[in-house]
């Protein structure tokens, strides 16, 4: 069986979902993944948070500071051109250094952010 319900994106044709003063996203979702362009203003702070979906984070510009585990024993700084890994259930925080742009690919898609129930993001910083 052939597939023909496939479909295009452009990133610039799609509206920006203003997430708080220092952080805006766009989303794409299919049915078992999500990509996620992530815009974070110098200084924004995510803070600690885990999910059950497994992260890629790849930053195209900028670079974030990441804070891994419930202790935040471990720390990462991501920069342009590089990718961090976060499986399932790991704790992280992040601080962006400058401003950023960060692809983010979910897998499951993030249904607290499809819903809007993803309030730890949602506070201004």
């Amino acid at each position: 069986m052939t597939r023909t319900d496939v479909s295009l994106f452009r990133w610039d044709d799609m509206k920006k979902e203003r997430v708080n003063d220092m952080l805006e996203r766009r989303l794409i979702t299919g049915d078992r993944m999500m990509l996620a362009h992530v815009y974070l203003k110098k200084g924004c702070i995510v803070p600690k948070h885990s999910h059950e979906n497994e992260q890629l984070t790849y930053i195209l510009e900028g670079a974030l500071k990441f804070w891994i585990g419930a202790d935040r024993s471990e720390e990462v700084i991501v920069r342009a051109g590089e990718v961090l890994h976060i499986p399932s259930n790991v704790p992280h925080e992040a601080l962006a250094l400058e401003d950023t742009l960060d692809v983010d690919i979910f897998n499951p898609p993030r249904q607290d952010w499809l819903d809007g129930t993803d309030s730890y993001f949602h506070r201004t910083k």
